[in-house]
């Protein structure tokens, strides 16, 4: 049960990052590439105004410098997150970051005078076939208009980003690296292994595993308080200096989603919580108990059922979940789950916690993991990372460079869609009613982790922000309370909090990019109506949503997924989301005494 270290990791337990660089003396033959290229960058100032030829050949250039940018900064931000403990990956992602900052300032001159071409000279220019490449990334880059700021202006933002990153990147550190949280009962307390212990039988351990790990974060509450206040004044930062009216519709405006997306999700959520609460007291009874603790509410609601899921059985067993979206699509996330070795598998010391997908446009589409076969969710997780990969690998393969970086909203999509396929699988083949309701119950843990929790975070950082632009300091008292407040709500009478409990809202590491858990939410809403969509209905329902896969960044999300068959304009898919919800627990109680 010791965490192993880097080295003692199976090569094929690793992802293969060879798709980006053979090794790293080829990665530092390409940093200096582009520093020779980040020289010659002010050279270009004044060429997309000098005619269409000079406009094309400059925007095939910066084509070229940003994808190779792209796989410098992925190589490094990769080996960073597999072991942030080696300081050769430190280095190596920080000069990644600082070129990706000095390109950025040497580039300070490109949106101001694209911006300051006239239209209709534009509209001629993509009338051009040659400009077929770009035609979406100009349109979507002129509508920030409003907000781009002089060259001058635009070189301070550039080189100050750099700078901007630092909570983020502290907070990281902090938390995965710094952080020691001991052993319980001989095994790793870990971020990653919090989650198993607090799955377990036994309400003895499941407490003493809570204490312990909230422990940490109270000896160094002020100091993450303080990092998250200094997120969320950089967030005021941007949004006054690029003059929008505050935070969260300067976090909306690039995806061009309505504030009003994001206001009905958190309505319909309360307009839901007595179906929460009524599950909440579901859980104290069959747990035999008056009320809930905080370390209760993530226990399997069945007793006596263990999961033992070996990584490549997984893979096998998502792979028959997914038939429903063709053999290409299974035999394509299969392997590279697997002999393709898109996935760094399983934990190891200093490797960042959790789970995420991350590739480039010339690269396969990686997956960091930090899988454990006795924890189902694990198994949904390998999903859900496919999923993205997924999503990207369609991406790149349909889109040109600048087309092909589709939004979180749209991400989120195809990332829950394979968990409801699999859930349905699993919940069609369970070998009894036992197993029925645990993967029942499993499924409205996910719906209240990715829905009700995801939304209840949003709805946290609206608060906060709202504070700050208001001129409120930001001070841990307020962070505490607010959070706690939030907790209460959510959760209702049937739970009871620690005083430690809401040093929770201090280890959420999405906060430091911020209004970004809506997403989730709003990403699993629209995946609930598009997989009924594919389990029930036609060839036709099937291709639209892969055909989604394809569009990649070509549109606007709402626009894309209208297309794929789900309006998140209009109320109907979250509200339609949460009614599911209500049906799995009425399923649940008839199974469960």
């Amino acid at each position: 049960m010791s965490i192993q270290t880097r080295a003692e990791q199976r090569e094929q337990d690793t992802w293969d990052l060879t798709s980006l660089f053979a090794d790293e003396a080829a990665w530092e033959a390409a940093t200096e590439k582009l520093k020779q290229r980040i020289t010659e960058a002010p050279s270009l100032k004044g060429s997309l105004a000098k005619g269409k030829e000079s406009f094309l050949t400059t925007m095939q250039w910066y084509e070229e410098t940003s994808i190779l940018l792209e796989r410098i900064y992925n190589w490094a931000f990769l080996g960073y997150a597999s072991d942030a403990s080696d300081t050769a990956n430190v280095k190596r992602y920080s000069l990644a970051a600082s070129l990706l900052s000095q390109l950025s300032a040497a580039m300070a001159f490109f949106d101001p005078e694209l911006l300051s071409i006239e239209d209709a000279t534009i509209e001629r220019y993509l009338k051009d076939a040659d400009f077929a490449p770009y035609h979406v990334y100009i349109k979507k880059a002129r509508r920030f208009k409003a907000h781009i700021l002089s060259e001058g202006e635009e070189r301070l933002l550039a080189l100050q980003s750099e700078v901007a990153s630092t909570p983020r990147n502290t907070f990281s550190d902090l938390t995965n690296v710094d952080f020691d949280f001991g052993e319980i009962d001989g095994k790793p307390l870990t971020q990653s292994s919090l989650s198993s212990f607090l799955m377990h039988e036994d309400r003895n351990l499941r407490e003493r595993a809570y204490r312990q790990f909230y422990g940490v974060y109270e000896k160094s509450k002020h100091a993450i308080a303080r990092l998250y206040e200094g997120q969320v004044k950089q967030d005021i930062f941007r949004a006054k200096a690029r003059g929008y009216e505050s935070c969260r519709e300067m976090a909306l405006f690039p995806d061009n989603v309505p504030v009003s997306v994001y206001d009905n999700l958190i309505k319909a959520v309360h307009e839901a919580l007595p179906a929460l609460h009524r599950y909440y007291r579901m859980r104290a009874k069959l747990l035999g108990l008056d009320k809930l603790s905080h370390w209760d509410v993530y226990v399997p609601l069945v007793k006596g059922v263990t999961s033992k899921t070996p990584y490549e059985e997984a893979v096998a067993l998502i792979g028959e979940a997914l038939a429903p979206l063709g053999s290409e699509y299974v035999n394509t996330i299969t392997n590279g789950l697997t002999k393709d070795r898109w996935v760094d598998r399983y934990e190891n010391k200093g490797k960042r916690s959790g789970a995420f997908s991350s590739g480039t446009f010339t690269s396969k589409p990686y997956i960091l993991l930090n899988y454990k076969e006795d924890v189902l969710r694990d198994v949904f997780t390998v999903a859900h990372e496919g999923g993205h990969s997924m999503h990207s690998y369609y991406s790149a393969k349909n889109n040109p460079y600048f087309h092909y970086d589709y939004t979180i909203f749209e991400a989120e999509v195809a990332s829950t869609f394979n968990e409801q396929l699999l859930a349905k699988y699993l919940i069609d083949h369970a070998s009894d009613d036992r197993m029925k309701a645990y993967i029942i119950g499993k499924q409205l843990d996910d719906i209240i982790a990715t829905l009700f929790r995801q939304t209840m975070f949003a709805e946290y950082e609206m608060i906060i922000h709202r504070e700050a632009e208001d001129g409120v300091p930001i001070t841990l008292e307020l962070l505490r309370s607010e959070y706690r407040k939030l907790l209460e709500q959510y959760f209702g009478e049937a739970v009871s909090f620690a005083e430690e409990s809401d040093l929770e809202g201090l280890r959420i590491p999405h906060f430091y990019s911020p209004f970004y858990v809506y997403k989730y939410a709003t990403g699993l809403s629209a995946s609930i109506a598009l997989s009924k969509k594919v389990l029930n209905g036609t060839e036709e329902d099937r291709q639209s949503y892969l055909n989604f896969l394809c569009s990649g960044g070509s549109l606007y999300p709402i626009e894309s997924l209208r297309k794929a068959g789900v309006d998140m304009q209009k109320e109907e898919p979250v509200k339609d989301a949460l009614s599911t919800f209500s049906v799995l627990l009425d399923q649940a109680e008839s199974l469960l005494p």
